[in-house]
């Protein structure tokens, strides 16, 4: 998957490391954050507008229907392994995020790196987020491998996200492309990223998850 920025990932990059101000132009929290850190999948690679059509930019929609005081920050990159992941986060968390959402691991199965390694890396960016913010909620959005793969590297890939989840305490989306994976109309021609129709369905089950930790909160 090729390295991709959007236009809105980097304005949102922007506001997330610009100081927050209140009206008299005093620092203020302002809305809380919610940031999704992954690779293409959450950048919205190929669609004709992700800064309107990516899954992160719908969960805003979502968040603005509910009139909740969060704001989503898409700190995704195209191309992003989770070796890549560990070593940018310390630079998206220079802002806080108050929900760290962790979407990571696709390009590394994909690659063939060994799940020993993926586990290890999402592991540290893990330890990062709670270093820095021990308050702050993450989720972990799980992936999979087809058998394509090999059935032994596809069943220890799978198994990563709910041992992270387990070990860490943290949310887990079982699998962040339910429903919408192998179903070519909801594919683009790869075959592998979402459509505007298929990030729909991908929203709405990030939504499930995230959705009671924001209004608790919100």
């Amino acid at each position: 998957m090729p390295l991709h920025l959007t236009r809105g990932t980097i304005a949102a990059l922007a506001l997330l490391l610009a100081p927050r101000l209140g009206a008299a132009g005093d620092p203020s929290p302002g809305p809380r954050t919610v940031v999704f850190f992954g690779d293409s999948l959450t950048a919205g690679y190929g669609l004709s507008d992700p800064d309107t059509e990516s899954y992160p930019a719908q969960i805003q929609r979502h968040i603005e229907e509910d009139h909740l005081a969060w704001h989503v920050v898409n700190a995704g990159l195209s191309g992003e392994t989770s070796a890549g992941g560990l070593r940018r986060v310390d630079w998206v968390l220079n802002a806080r995020a108050d929900v760290f959402v962790l979407e990571l691991g696709a390009n590394d199965g994909l690659r063939g790196t060994a799940p020993d390694v993926t586990r290890a890396n999402l592991q540290g960016i893990i330890d990062h987020v709670r270093a820095k913010y021990p308050e702050a909620r993450i989720v972990l959005a799980g992936m999979r491998m087809p058998p394509s793969m090999g059935q032994d590297f596809a069943s220890a890939f799978d198994a990563i996200y709910p041992a992270l989840a387990k070990k860490n305490g943290i949310a887990l989306i079982p699998f962040l492309l339910d429903g919408v994976a192998t179903v070519t109309d909801l594919n683009q021609g790869d075959g592998i990223h979402p459509t505007a129709a298929g990030a729909v369905i991908v929203a709405d089950g990030v939504w499930k998850v995230i959705h009671p930790l924001l209004a608790r909160s919100g």
